[in-house]
């Protein structure tokens, strides 16, 4: 089987996570696989020492006249069994290629987010007829597209969860980046954490009002919030929340780290705050790293998490409700293993990479 992987991300984040998993899983199945994406991308050089063939173009909007000579030369030459689509301009690319051009290719797409709205356009190119199947990172994402695609289209949405690579050690992808001795964090303040880029699906504004509860309501000051993920002109609205509620002590926001998730491990409590999630990716790896969970109500929080049983879940928003579940699980130890402890096998039996590779590869056998 022979498969072009496109995708139109120029940053780095969880959904190009998850195709470097995807790639490396899926070699174990003996698929053929290239990648159509633009050059000079963190996908690249992440993905180039995977056993995949990189077919790198200028950064050309998807829609334009050069993008779709590429693209179908490309697939003209390879002759592909399917093309998995891993964006939205991808799509976008795809069928104003296949329009112009007939590929004669089947597709599917992989969704991983829920958008604030969907336009005329947008609505058409989801429900493109060559689009065979549309892959849901989890149910709630199932449910939203629902309400894009037309019922006759509504056969084709599955659900693959994203998955976390295991490695034979837990500990061999631990960070050399020691939290407590760059920030200067006493031994005996516990550690809650936040990875999430500085946009607007992440809400930090609210990640930061739990901390407010946590400190100035709560008096709990034994505890440090270390943020980590990419700035943006967001950034400095959070950063002057921070001064307006006296919480420069309570506070470091660290910004985008390499291998992120290998600082996990560092974590007593993780704490995801956002209003809209597909995966989240960062919640599964706090499952693998055995860290417990405190989030909103997102993407497949409420299929991963049983609140009270192995993590705790808040509505979207509720900073209040937030900060009583993380003032929960600091004074309970007890309670704290348990989480871990079950969560660690739900990620074991679910949630690995080896069944986003295997539910994919199952995916790709019902179209070609």
């Amino acid at each position: 089987m022979k498969v072009l992987h496109v995708s139109g991300a120029t940053s780095w984040g969880g959904n190009e996570q998850q195709l470097l998993y995807l790639v490396e899983e899926l070699n174990s199945y003996g698929v053929e696989q290239f990648l159509f994406c633009y050059e000079n991308t963190p996908l690249i050089e992440k993905i180039k020492d995977q056993n995949i063939a990189i077919i790198s173009i200028p950064n050309i909007k998807s829609r334009k006249k050069a993008y779709r000579k590429l693209l179908n030369s490309a697939v003209k030459e390879h002759q592909f069994d399917l093309l998995h689509l891993h964006t939205s301009n991808a799509v976008t690319g795809y069928m104003i290629t296949d329009l112009f051009y007939g590929l004669k290719v089947k597709a599917v797409f992989s969704k991983k987010g829920i958008g604030s709205s969907v336009s005329f356009l947008s609505k058409l190119k989801y429900n493109y007829k060559n689009i065979h199947k549309v892959l849901c990172v989890s149910e709630i994402v199932s449910d939203y597209f629902k309400g894009v695609l037309y019922a006759k289209n509504h056969h084709k949405l599955c659900v693959v969860y994203d998955g976390v690579k295991v490695h034979k050690e837990n500990n061999e992808m631990t960070s050399s980046y020691d939290l407590r001795k760059e920030l200067n964090i006493e031994k005996d303040t516990k550690i809650i954490g936040n990875i999430a880029n500085h946009t607007k699906a992440k809400d930090l504004k609210t990640l930061i009002k739990t901390l407010d509860i946590l400190v100035n309501k709560e008096n709990t000051t034994d505890i440090h919030l270390v943020q980590i993920g990419e700035f943006s002109k967001r950034s400095q609205e959070l950063k002057d929340m921070v001064s307006e509620y006296g919480l420069h002590d309570y506070i470091s926001f660290v910004g985008f780290k390499n291998e992120a998730s290998s600082i996990l491990p560092q974590f007593d409590v993780y704490l995801m705050t956002s209003e809209r999630e597909g995966g989240p990716t960062t919640v599964l790896e706090a499952f693998y790293k055995k860290v417990p969970v405190v989030s909103t109500n997102v993407g497949l929080v409420s299929e991963a998490i049983e609140d009270g049983v192995n993590g705790y879940v808040a509505p979207i928003s509720d900073y209040r409700v937030l900060g009583e579940k993380v003032l929960q699980l600091l004074n309970d130890d007890v309670l704290r293993n348990s989480f871990v402890k079950i969560s660690y096998n739900k990620f074991v039996n679910s949630y690995t990479a080896k069944h986003l590779g295997m539910n994919t590869f199952n995916v790709y056998k019902e179209i070609v």
